[in-house]
């Protein structure tokens, strides 16, 4: 196995991802920043932070994919979020949620960092999400 996900005792809990990760692996596979747009650039979930997640984690697992790799390989992600306010983890949550076994997402979480941001790419995308994966 490439990756070990890990909490360590004594580190805050619970959250919803495992705060440390090691890969063990000669390939590394970095993801850039996926979005909700379709393989023709059209916009997806236009105004839905759910379904925008949901599609950018769809986009991400294309990625992985068309490196050999998958969630299971993935050491870290990293998502922007535009305008983050606390109440909008519900919906951050639910966009996760919805495609955890469609994508095989390993739960908890790889380690992970959600940022807040101004803006993104375009003013209709709401959410990206970036992948790092290591494989043997």
């Amino acid at each position: 196995m490439a990756v070990q996900l890990l909490t360590p005792e004594g580190m805050f809990a619970p959250v919803p991802y495992h705060h440390v990760s090691i890969g063990a692996g000669a390939r590394h596979v970095h993801v850039a920043g996926q979005i909700a747009r379709d393989a023709d650039g059209n916009p997806v979930a236009p105004g839905d932070l759910a379904g925008q997640l949901a599609h950018a984690l769809r986009n991400t697992a294309r990625g992985l994919a068309g490196a050999g790799a998958t969630f299971a390989d993935v050491v870290r992600l990293r998502f922007f979020v535009t305008n983050w306010t606390p109440d909008k983890y519900g919906e951050f949550i639910a966009g996760l949620e919805s495609v955890v076994d469609e994508l095989a997402i390993p739960q908890p979480l790889p380690p992970l960092s959600a940022i807040g941001v101004d803006y993104l790419f375009e003013p209709d995308v709401l959410v990206e999400v970036e992948a790092y994966a290591v494989l043997d």
